[in-house]
C-alpha cells in the first residue's frame, strides 16, 4: 500500500519554497521600523534558523530540533516585546512574501498562513 499523504512542507514545494519565502520575508522585516528592533544579529544566521524552523513546522525534517532542541518559540521569544501591532506587522511581511514568491497561488498556502496566524497570536507577550 502506497501512502499518498503529503506534508504541508511537501504541498507548498519543500525546501526551495521555504528558501524563497525566507529570502523575500526578511528584507521586509528589517525595513519595517516597528519590527526591525527585534531582529538584532546576523541576518544570515536568523534566516538559516527560520528556514530550519519552517521546514520542521510544516512537517519536513526536524532540522531545528536537531540543532537547537525543541522549538519552544514562545519561550525563546520572551526576551522580546512582541505586541499585537508587531504580530500584525510580522504577518503582513509574511503575506507580502507569499505574494512575491507566488506561494499565495498554491492551494496549501491558506493552511500554512492560518498556522502562522496561530503562531503570531501565541507570541504576543506585551501590550502596545
Amino acid at each position: 500500500m502506497v501512502n499518498d499523504f503529503k506534508t504541508l512542507f511537501e504541498e507548498i514545494g519543500g525546501t526551495e519554497t521555504i528558501e524563497k519565502l525566507v529570502e523575500a520575508f526578511y528584507p521586509r522585516v528589517y525595513a519595517d521600523p516597528v519590527l526591525s528592533p527585534l531582529f538584532e544579529g546576523d541576518i544570515e544566521d536568523i534566516k538559516r534558523k527560520q528556514k530550519m524552523f519552517l521546514t520542521q513546522f510544516l512537517g519536513g525534517p526536524p532540522l531545528y530540533s536537531q540543532e537547537f532542541g525543541p522549538p519552544a518559540m514562545k519561550q525563546r521569544h520572551l526576551p522580546f516585546d512582541i505586541t499585537p501591532l508587531r504580530a500584525q506587522r510580522w504577518l503582513a511581511c509574511m503575506k507580502d512574501a507569499f505574494k512575491e514568491t507566488e506561494l499565495d497561488q498554491n492551494p496549501a498556502s491558506a493552511l500554512f498562513y492560518d498556522r502562522l496566524l496561530q503562531v503570531a497570536a501565541i507570541m504576543v507577550n506585551s501590550p502596545e
